[in-house]
């Protein structure tokens, strides 16, 4: 890679709603692998999750951005913006908006378990490098996994991550750590009014400063 911008971890998931544990694994990353900052790109809506349950755009990234405070972090919906709805899709466009930026993409096990369902999941790869976050419970089936059987020749550690002059796609960074069990949807099951309580907020997003209106989100 011949960027010499600063390097940034990328996050993307509904976030419905964000939780410690985005923060935890957000906070290995940037130290594990040197990441100038982080942006979590939280979905308008994702082609793999079905929209009942999906919380308005507006409460995921109020719920993002309470849990991104006082940490390299940016909550952004730039996907929005950009028109895209892919992984794929969103990635290009983001080298191509910010040319000089490095960017790593970052995911649990979880992910990775069905990362051979997204589309063009071998090109996502070769974008960027790739940054797997151990996950409790699905540490068996990324390693089974038909996207690991692919990747796992592209393994490289985090500290060789750190030197930026040997950076290339595809690599595979397996990132250990205690484990963190919170999940969203144990979220929605025991405070299934969390977005209500946000409903009403409104937010600028930390990447392209557009504002994030309530009265105008068309939800996931």
């Amino acid at each position: 890679m011949n960027r010499t911008g600063p390097v940034t971890g990328l996050l993307g998931g509904s976030f419905n709603p964000a939780h410690g544990g985005h923060r935890k694994i957000t906070l290995v990353a940037l130290s594990a692998l040197a990441l100038d900052e982080c942006w979590w790109l939280v979905s308008p809506g994702n082609p793999l999750k079905p929209r009942a349950g999906m919380a308005p755009l507006a409460a995921r990234v109020a719920s993002a951005r309470r849990q991104a405070r006082r940490a390299p972090i940016r909550v952004t919906a730039i996907e929005r913006e950009l028109g895209t709805r892919y992984t794929i899709d969103s990635l290009r466009a983001l080298k191509r908006r910010y040319p000089r930026r490095r960017f790593v993409w970052i995911m649990g096990a979880d992910n990775l378990a069905q990362f051979h369902l997204w589309r063009d999941w071998r090109r996502i790869a070769r974008e960027m490098p790739i940054a797997v976050v151990a996950r409790p419970g699905y540490d068996t089936a990324a390693i089974a996994s038909p996207a690991m059987a692919w990747l796992r020749r592209y393994r490289l550690s985090a500290s060789t991550m750190k030197n930026r002059h040997r950076w290339s796609a595809p690599a595979l960074i397996e990132l250990r750590f205690d484990p963190d069990p919170r999940s969203a949807t144990d979220i929605r099951l025991t405070d299934p009014d969390w977005a209500s309580r946000l409903s009403g907020t409104a937010a600028r997003d930390a990447v392209t400063h557009s504002p994030i209106f309530p009265d105008r989100d068309p939800g996931a």
